[in-house]
């Protein structure tokens, strides 16, 4: 396949763009159930590579820091609210990662070390965390950090009427805060929480100052205010956010690679939905960094010796289409196997992502912790298999265009697709669409609005849904297949668990995974609990979400921050 772009002139189509205040199309509505939070428990298996110039996440550049400059981050999608606690989708952390410090902080092996707060305690029973806070730290109001913010974050989150789905599901089993002094947090839980620490890393839990938290949600979602290296100045939408330096900043976690405030005095993140058009500002140098750098500007992108490129796998549950068991035809294992077996992912990704993404290998992406390899091939291509099955199952018929019958009835898949899935996604399970249907699957690909996807993910209206679920914690089997997550959640209505499993054994599994803060036992469990999943079909798993950036010449120590694998901002500098 050729491939050609005219740089020249996508450059000044962009310049244009960028003189008109537009900086490209708005991406109208969004891909639902996007979530995130990421934690590497080791990094080197994290790490995708990524060519000539490419560098590890968390590398310093070799050259000295100079303080001051602009730097223009271009990405492809707008978040729907700044404030992370609202719903969670992936643009919002990546943004909010830049102005919300978080109370726990977590380095490129996974180990939880201080931040906001100082140092913590568990009790015995594994049902209250006593964190000391630190007193130095200031919100960009001018507002102290205090245990009454760690409470009111909490509470924020957890509330039904922020329709926190990310954060909110994260903290189910919070109770309470007490604030026995401005420095002490007792956080109350109704049952152990191993995973606790882990999410509190995360961007998604970010610290947000109380007085802020009181407006209303839509006042807040436009201009949140948090402690963090950089604050919010400006929300232009459908074109960028403006971010400029807290000079007032001296509380960094450990991670960093100094201390006091940020060296960039502003940042515009602009939204540029074309891959294209993202593509060519960066090669112009109209912008430093690219975020979701296009999979077929990769080699060329190598090629340059003016561009970096950062890749990175990210931790949680792959890319996938969850199968509906609540529901003929999935409500049987052999449907199930039969179509995950007769779909040639490692073909589809050749063909429509030009061999840069890799087949997700398990139920877990390879970068999360407790990830095993036992299950990498349990839902290997197998149109072989994928027959017989069907055979079994009594469809032993076709009609003319090749797809099974049974009693005159079809075998049919329902996938929506909504409005706001990526036409590289769409690709994808055209790919599916055919491969099934040489086994016998008539597979439908129904366009949708985003609206009405959400509406029929929430009465469980489909055969396939299409979900991921980055996070940094194995924890994420229990949200994407425990039957505790079988209700609605959030604005949407949807179900965190889209496949409709439950399984008293693996609820059980996952559980005794959260009572230990034993790492060999929570192995053992999480092990358990992958095998029971893989055994099942409840996904065909597509490709691990990853961070893809691509970083001009003039722009200096980008690093992915290790809980989420999100871009950091504050070590960078530019050197225009």
């Amino acid at each position: 396949m050729s491939f050609s772009i005219n740089f020249n002139r996508l450059g000044r189509d962009l310049a244009a763009m960028e003189a008109a205040g537009t900086a490209g199309r708005t991406m109208k509505g969004r891909r639902l159930r996007l979530r995130s939070g990421l934690v590497l428990a080791t990094l080197s298996g994290a790490m995708l590579a990524a060519g000539i110039g490419a560098q590890p996440g968390w590398a310093a550049d070799a050259a000295t820091p100079v303080s001051g400059g602009t730097l223009i981050y271009a990405t492809d999608r707008e978040p729907t609210c700044l404030d992370p606690h609202v719903d969670g989708d992936m643009p919002q952390v990546f943004v909010a990662q830049q102005f919300l410090d978080s109370l726990v902080s977590m380095d490129k092996d996974g180990h939880i070390g201080p931040w906001l707060a100082k140092s913590w305690t568990i009790s015995p029973d594994g049902k209250t965390y006593t964190f000391s806070l630190r007193d130095d730290v200031t919100f960009t109001n001018g507002e102290k950090f205090t245990s009454a913010a760690v409470k009111a974050n909490l509470d924020h989150m957890i509330n039904p009427a922020t329709q926190s789905s990310t954060a909110g599901g994260y903290v189910q089993q919070y109770v309470g805060t007490d604030t026995p002094d401005d420095h002490t947090a007792v956080v109350h839980l109704s049952k152990p929480y191993a995973a606790f620490l882990e999410v509190l890393a995360q961007g998604f839990l970010g610290i947000e100052a109380p007085s802020a938290l009181k407006r209303s949600r839509d006042e807040n979602c436009q201009s949140p205010v948090g402690s963090g290296p950089f604050k919010v100045t400006r929300w232009d939408h459908q074109s960028q956010v403006v971010l400029e330096r807290n000079p007032d900043y001296r509380w960094a976690p450990p991670t960093t690679l100094h201390q006091g405030p940020a060296y960039l005095e502003k940042v515009i993140w602009k939204f540029i939905p074309e891959p294209a058009v993202r593509f060519a500002a960066l090669q112009s140098g109209s912008v430093d960094v690219i975020e979701v750098l296009p999979p077929e500007s990769e080699a060329a992108a190598e090629k340059n010796p003016d561009l970096t490129l950062l890749i990175k796998d990210r931790p949680g549950n792959p890319t996938n289409g969850e199968l509906n068991t609540k529901r003929a035809p999935f409500d049987d294992i052999r449907f199930r196997e039969a179509f995950v077996r007769s779909a040639d992912i490692d073909g589809a990704l050749a063909s429509v992502y030009f061999g840069r993404y890799h087949h997700a290998s398990g139920p877990l992406s390879s970068a999360t912790p407790f990830y095993s390899g036992d299950f990498q091939h349990a839902d290997d291509y197998d149109p072989d298999r994928a027959n017989k099955l069907l055979d079994e199952a009594g469809w032993k018929d076709r009609d003319s265009s090749g797809f099974r019958v049974k009693n005159g009835q079809s075998l049919v898949v329902h996938v929506p697709i909504g409005a706001s899935i990526s036409p590289a996604e769409r690709s994808l399970w055209e790919q599916v669409q055919a491969t099934a249907g040489q086994v016998g699957f008539d597979v439908r690909l129904e366009p949708v609005g985003d609206t009405e996807s959400s509406e029929r993910q929430g009465k469980w209206d489909y055969d396939v849904t299409l979900d991921y679920w980055n996070t940094n914690t194995a924890d994420v089997l229990r949200i994407v297949f425990g039957s505790e997550f079988l209700g609605a959640a959030g604005s949407g209505g949807y179900h965190q668990n889209g496949s409709g499993f439950k399984n008293a054994e693996f609820d059980d599994v996952v559980e005794k995974a959260l009572e230990t803060q034993d790492p060999d036992k929570r192995k053992d469990y999480y092990h358990q609990a992958q095998k029971i999943i893989s055994s099942q079909y409840l996904q065909l798993r597509t490709y691990p979400q990853s961070t893809r950036l691509g970083v001009y010449k003039t722009a200096h120590d980008v690093r992915l921050e290790p809980s989420l694998t999100v871009t950091t901002l504050y070590d960078a500098w530019v050197s225009k």
